[in-house]
């Protein structure tokens, strides 16, 4: 079993609000565009409301097939705390996926990548993007090899329109906490991700982005789904 890294947050400031416990505010993908095989690099903006007796368990998972959830990798997860009152900050930077554990009929093309946080055990956030994988050179694009050449592939985040889906879980550990049903939403170049996350999103939409979306909603959006619910 992969052993789990604790980090803590680089940063906190005191922020007044009515808001219950942790709500993530803002992501920022850091290297994007970025070589298949470089590193993922977020930067997670969160806030909490409510002193955390315990730490919240972050995730990065990269979904390798539309097809199946076999060939999904659980990038790499980590333990931040303490946390907070207030707005926190931390980096989180994995590997890349293993191409050879992704179909090499899927390594090109759309897929999605996931991000998780859960305390005690319970997940109450999850952040879905698209990712774009194509070839650097437009020769290869027009006529891609019969063997995928990963080292030439570029990896593209869709990060102006993230898919989030929060879940309400027990924060009390007493056992207190009421099942509801997950609150999803698709969040637009205009809107926030909850009532008070104003930075969540880069307002800038260049007509790249809007090329990648443009095909997203078929297999990979029913994955997307499954895997945000």
């Amino acid at each position: 079993k992969k052993q789990r890294r604790k980090i803590f947050a680089l940063f906190s400031f005191i922020y007044p609000s009515i808001m219950a416990l942790v709500r993530v505010t803002n992501v920022d993908v850091l290297n994007n565009p970025a070589r298949f095989t470089d590193p993922l690099f977020f930067r997670v903006t969160f806030e909490c409301v409510e002193p955390l007796q315990d730490d919240t368990e972050w995730k990065l998972i990269y979904v390798g097939s539309a097809e199946s959830e076999k060939y999904d990798q659980e990038l790499d997860s980590v333990l931040v705390g303490p946390v907070n009152v207030g707005v926190n900050r931390f980096d989180f930077q994995v590997d890349a996926p293993d191409p050879s554990k992704i179909p090499p009929q899927e390594l090109c093309g759309v897929t999605v990548v996931i991000l998780t946080c859960s305390y005690r055990d319970q997940e109450f956030v999850r952040v879905g993007y698209y990712v774009n994988v194509d070839y650097v050179d437009q020769e290869l694009r027009d006529n891609p090899p019969a063997h995928p050449l990963v080292e030439q592939l570029e990896r593209s985040i869709l990060d102006s329109k993230p898919r989030v889906t929060r879940f309400h879980i027990d924060w009390s550990g007493d056992g207190s906490g009421i099942e509801q049903p997950p609150e999803q939403q698709e969040v637009d170049d205009d809107d926030v991700i909850g009532e008070e996350d104003d930075d969540m999103l880069d307002e800038e939409d260049d007509e790249e982005e809007e090329d990648i979306a443009d095909g997203l909603y078929t297999r990979e959006d029913d994955r997307m789904q499954q895997c945000v619910n």
